[in-house]
């Protein structure tokens, strides 16, 4: 079986261990786009505290004057939750973007 996107495969593995109710996941293979995934995850506390975590593929470009919409679209409250981007200044949260005004792809979101 080929694996389309490792980052893909990673979410769900995390979500599923989550609903079993597993306090350990073994991710492998990992790339360095999912280590910086749950690093930012980490930097915010959710990776003991997680709710959902997903991918958007196609990775999506998106202005910073879209960032809003997508908060919109994925998250369940703005305040709650973050979407990730990837930017020519490396992986961030879309707080972080907004703030550094820089925008790229779009990776994924958790709550």
């Amino acid at each position: 079986m080929v694996r389309t996107s490792v980052l893909s495969d990673a979410m769900n593995s995390i979500n599923n261990a989550d609903r079993m109710g597993k306090r350990q996941v073994l991710i492998r293979p990992a790339s360095k786009v999912t280590v910086e995934f749950l690093n930012i995850m980490q930097k915010n506390g959710y990776i003991g505290d997680l709710n959902k975590c997903g991918v958007i593929s196609p990775r999506y470009n998106i202005k910073i004057s879209e960032v809003e919409k997508w908060v919109t679209k994925l998250l369940p409250a703005r305040q709650f939750g973050h979407i990730v981007l990837t930017t020519s200044a490396g992986v961030m949260d879309h707080n972080t973007a907004r703030r550094k005004h820089v925008s790229g792809k779009i990776l994924g979101f958790f709550y």
